[in-house]
């Protein structure tokens, strides 16, 4: 199909077609993978400092509380789970789970038992949920699709030793697709929660996020002392996410905009008090990169 002046029209079909189903190798994939199951064991270990002190024999949230704390239906395979030994077993689960993850160990099991592990864990305590923990959820449920156990994994060097070699699969782009459509959907959603607050306009926003880490008293105090930095470092902050949002979707920005989320957003949970979120967020502009195959 040819447009004017010999010009190719684009085929919608073929163009949705390619970015949802042309199959891709799983290397990208897997790295996701691995950054996942590394995320995931990390904001174990913060959860284990509240689980008992919330949920324990004479935690503060008795299952009577928690049902009704909860907003509709619930993943609730753990609610049975009280005492401090039975939380040590679950967080020990999970420690299993996200290492296997990170491993690539049984893939095509252990990251389907992640997901669901994870969303029992968040619906056992959603108070205790951060964004951190909602960006991973969407993570885990993409690498449920794909099959990101075909590289840089234990199971691909079983598959090597019996003569395997898997090849590209529809799962992986599929997989790859929601990833940046997630992506690209929380910058933008960041982007429109902060300008609709005056301190993202005014150019102060920076400075307060500063002074709310006590542990930070050097940046607070040059965004002090500098009315001119801290315009900056604000104003930068929702047009790096917006601008994000929308460059990595053409070909030519997609790279660029991958890159720079994979720096700027951990720099960004940092200087929010929020880094597992930041990372959670680089690890979705990692899965953004293109490869070989695109």
């Amino acid at each position: 199909m040819k447009a004017r002046h010999g010009t190719p029209a684009v085929d919608p079909a073929a163009a949705w077609n390619r970015f949802w189903f042309r199959p891709a190798t799983a290397g990208r994939l897997a790295t996701v993978r691995f950054a996942a199951g590394l995320l995931g064991l990390l904001l174990l270990r913060t959860w284990s400092d509240d689980l008992v002190t919330w949920f324990g024999d004479e935690g503060m949230v008795p299952p009577d509380v928690l049902a009704v704390w909860r907003a509709g239906p619930a993943l609730a395979v753990l609610d049975p789970v009280s005492g401090r030994v039975g939380l040590s077993v679950v967080l020990l689960v999970g420690c299993l789970l996200f290492g296997c993850l990170a491993a690539g160990a049984l893939t095509a099991v252990t990251a389907p038992l992640a997901a669901l592990f994870h969303a029992a864990l968040l619906h056992r305590g959603p108070m205790l949920a951060g964004p951190a923990d909602d960006v991973l959820a969407a993570i885990l449920w993409c690498l449920v699709v794909g099959r990101s156990g075909d590289a840089l994994s234990v199971d691909r060097l079983r598959a090597a030793r019996s003569g395997g070699s898997p090849g590209p699969s529809w799962r992986n782009r599929v997989a790859e697709g929601l990833l940046r459509v997630h992506a690209s959907a929380l910058a933008a959603a960041a982007f429109v929660s902060q300008i609709k607050a005056d301190a993202w306009w005014n150019g102060t926003a920076a400075r307060h996020l500063a002074e709310r880490e006590a542990s930070r008293p050097g940046l607070a105090g040059a965004f002090a002392a500098s009315e001119y930095l801290t315009n900056l470092v604000t104003h930068s902050i929702p047009c790096f996410e917006i601008a994000f949002a929308l460059a990595v979707w053409p070909a030519a920005t997609r790279r660029a905009a991958a890159r720079a989320g994979m720096v700027g957003w951990p720099l960004v949970g940092l200087l929010a008090g929020e880094p597992a979120w930041g990372a959670a967020m680089g690890i979705l502009a990692l899965a953004c990169l293109p490869g070989d195959d695109d």
